[in-house]
């Protein structure tokens, strides 16, 4: 059991030092209560200047340890004492320092071990973004390959139309000298020949009508608008201005209802339409059927109530002029368009002349298109479809092609042409805004390029594209 003095010492440090005194090596160990242990190979006698306080020793008596403390009068007189407490207190300085630089050295590790982690993190982040990068730029190009494909076709077109507005320009340019030459003659009276201007007239008129001559029927590439003129009447109805009429004739007849009626209401312009400035009433000999009437060269063309008759009636004369009845046509909801109201006969004009869509139980309920003569009636032709009347939603005549919608709901595109021309069909996809959800009426006008629609109580207009080939003197 070792003494209460012997309980108190414990090693703070080792001194890594072994010194010679003598014939033999002695190596010191600081201890917490300044005591040095002494590894030694001999024993220390007390009379050296040291205090023993315990020691050691083996079978042949030998000295493994001896603890020994300076006697304190010593440790204050003693250089060697002095210097050895010198250096121990280095020791412990650098003790610390090490101690502190460990602490250092510990966390600039964690400190790097954090950074590698989120190096790692940014690199993997660096070759995902690398490979989304290609990723979405062969994807752009893909897109961009694939929408330069789709406007190929166009660039004819286009380099035709470049050549098509220089020549509307011209006209502009022509027209623009000729007002200016009527402005002059409003200030200078009699500055020029009243004949000669109208003969001026007279040929850039005709210059225009040969420019329109030369453009050949055109296919429908696209449908835009709608543009709402009015909200009247009732859910059906039909609406139209006159294709044959001259430019600066513009008005409107007005037929609401698609049956039970004989009123049609005439507006000497649209905007007398819009505010509702009914220039005329017309009370017709008999009823109307459907929607599908037709305004041409002062005439109105409509199915007689209750029959598969067509009326030429005269607004001039207020009289018939003409009436035909359609053989074998069927008539009074046998074969209407999809919305019913008795839209079994649909009479139309584009650039080409007039023609009656319908059908007959000899071509199976399928859509009969036949041209007529506006005059007397008479039918001049005849093509038999395969497309079903009554899954029609409308039709129109555009340059002796019928172009047939799906559906007079929501959704509405057209779906379906048939040339006169080659008597061929083929499925198309040209979307339109059906705006109200309900079309009861769409006609087309061939001298304004655009499609009079009654939809679900609103007048509206639709623009329409066509695709076309202006004819040169050196074309056969």
């Amino acid at each position: 059991m070792r003494s209460h003095e012997q309980r108190d010492l414990f090693i703070f440090h080792c001194v890594l030092r072994i010194s010679q005194s003598g014939d033999f090596p002695i190596c010191f160990a600081l201890l917490g209560n300044g005591a040095v242990c002494v590894l030694c190979l001999q024993t220390i006698s007390p009379q050296e200047g040291w205090q023993v306080y315990s020691s050691a020793q083996d079978a042949d008596g030998r000295c493994i340890c001896t603890v020994v403390a300076p006697e304190q009068s010593l440790c204050s007189r003693d250089a060697k004492s002095r210097q050895l407490r010198q250096l121990l207190e280095k020791v412990q300085n650098m003790s610390q320092s090490i101690e502190v630089l460990n602490l250092r050295t510990q966390r600039d590790f964690q400190y790097v071990m954090k950074m590698e982690s989120q190096m790692k993190g940014l690199r993997s982040k660096f070759r995902q973004i690398e490979d989304d990068r290609k990723s979405i730029i062969a994807r752009n190009f893909q897109e961009l390959k694939d929408r330069m494909d789709e406007l190929k076709p166009l660039i004819p077109v286009l380099e035709q139309y470049k050549m098509d507005a220089a020549l509307i320009s011209q006209f502009k340019e022509e027209i623009r000298n000729l007002s200016a030459v009527l402005t002059g003659i409003q200030e200078e009276l009699g500055a020029y020949e009243y004949d000669e201007l109208y003969k001026r007239v007279l040929r850039l008129d005709s210059r225009l009508r040969s420019c329109m001559g030369k453009l050949t029927c055109g296919k429908l590439m696209k449908i835009t608008g709608p543009a709402t003129i009015k909200t009247s009447g009732t859910r059906f109805g039909a609406w139209m201005t006159d294709p044959s009429a001259l430019t600066r004739n513009n008005r409107v007849w007005y037929m609401d209802s698609y049956t039970n009626s004989k009123i049609v209401r005439e507006y000497k312009t649209l905007e007398d339409f819009v505010t509702g400035a009914v220039s005329r009433t017309y009370t017709l000999p008999f009823k109307w059927e459907g929607t599908n009437h037709i305004v041409f060269n002062g005439s109105l063309y409509y199915n007689k109530y209750q029959s598969n008759i067509i009326v030429k009636y005269s607004f001039e004369t207020g009289s018939v002029l003409a009436q035909r009845a359609l053989e074998f046509a069927g008539f009074h909801n046998m074969y209407p368009y999809t919305w019913g109201g008795y839209s079994d006969i649909d009479v139309m004009a584009d650039e080409l002349g007039m023609w009656v869509v319908y059908a007959t139980n000899q071509n199976a309920g399928n859509i009969v298109i036949s041209q007529i003569d506006p005059d007397t009636l008479q039918v001049l032709n005849t093509w038999n479809t395969e497309y079903s009347k009554r899954n029609a939603g409308e039709s129109f005549m555009i340059c002796g092609t019928l172009y047939i919608t799906n559906s007079h709901l929501s959704g509405a595109k057209v779906y379906y042409a048939y040339s006169t021309k080659t008597s061929t069909y083929e499925y198309v996809d040209i979307p339109f805004h059906n705006q109200y959800f309900h079309i009861s009426m769409l006609g087309y006008n061939a001298r304004e390029r655009a499609l009079y629609a009654w939809n679900n109580g609103h007048q509206v207009i639709f623009n329409v594209t066509l695709f076309h080939v202006i004819k040169t003197d050196d074309d056969s």
